[in-house]
């Protein structure tokens, strides 16, 4: 369990490492090739240090990588600022307002080939509204004047541009009912957010589906997470668990499998996409 700059270390260091001996060198071979001592790329591969992004490209052309996804997937994980694409560039312009674990997580879902989350509480910020966004941001964070409120909601909506980029994230979501009985900013807020959830549930990259009440109690209860997925590889896939002041990123294989196991089993006593878009409809009725 880590905090989100150390996954990414960790995660770089160990597909580095896999990237050289699939191109047959050892370390020192590594070293001598870009003009480093061997110790270098030992504590890069262990996370025991950060890599710049120059000597990243440095490290991937000696180890002949070509793939662009990959590359730049990797450059993300260094915590480049200077990528190829614009997936993982816009937020940058808000950093005065983000805190660093927020930043972390929009860097990971900006680079993500397909995300799964359970939700137990609010509509996930991917598929809210900016009235539900403010609402949300407001309870959530105390003492926040307009300016930085708005720059906050102007964050979410921007994050949603995933599911319209090319390719689009692939979003798996479980709602349980109470997200959707919750009424955030008021009946309006909340029947405009149900009609949201209703479209979204219509793009073909999304997958929604409700977990109701008479499903009784489920492994979902010890709240909610995210399972981020990449494209290029599943060694770099890695849950994220909200807490109230920070994230903590799970990288483990054992804690990727225990996550990945328990939203299936969640995905099998929720309501189908389907029916989930007559329960959710029906709840909009009801309002």
């Amino acid at each position: 369990m880590q905090n989100g700059p150390a996954v990414r270390r960790r995660k770089l260091g160990a597909e580095l490492r896999t990237l050289r001996t699939g191109a047959g060198l050892t370390s020192g071979e590594a070293a001598r090739l870009v003009g480093w001592h061997q110790s270098k790329v030992s504590r890069i591969e262990t996370g025991a240090s950060g890599v710049k992004p120059a000597d990243l490209r440095l490290l991937l052309d000696a180890y002949a990588v070509r793939d662009a996804q990959l590359r730049e997937l990797l450059l993300m994980l260094a915590g480049s600022e200077d990528g190829d694409g614009d997936r993982n560039r816009w937020w940058h312009a808000y950093r005065g307002v983000l805190p660093p674990t927020y930043r972390d997580f929009i860097s990971l879902e900006s680079q993500a080939g397909a995300m799964r989350t359970l939700e137990t509480t609010v509509v996930p910020g991917l598929l809210q509204t900016a009235d539900y966004a403010r609402a949300v941001t407001r309870a959530a964070v105390k003492d926040l004047d307009e300016e930085r409120l708005d720059a906050l909601v102007e964050v979410r909506l921007a994050r949603q541009d995933v599911l319209r980029s090319n390719p689009p994230l692939e979003l798996s979501a479980v709602l349980d009912e109470a997200v959707l009985r919750r009424e955030v900013g008021g009946p309006k807020v909340m029947a405009h957010q149900l009609e949201r959830l209703m479209e979204a549930a219509r793009l073909p990259q999304v997958r929604l589906q409700v977990l109701p009440f008479g499903a009784g109690a489920h492994v979902g209860l010890t709240g909610p997470f995210v399972i981020f997925s990449f494209p290029s590889t599943s060694d770099l896939d890695v849950v994220v668990l909200d807490q109230l002041t920070s994230s903590l990123y799970l990288e483990r294989k054992e804690d990727l499998r225990a996550y990945s196991e328990a939203f299936q089993n969640l995905q099998e006593h929720a309501l189908s996409p389907h029916d989930s878009l007559d329960y959710i409809a029906g709840i909009g009725d009801g309002a």
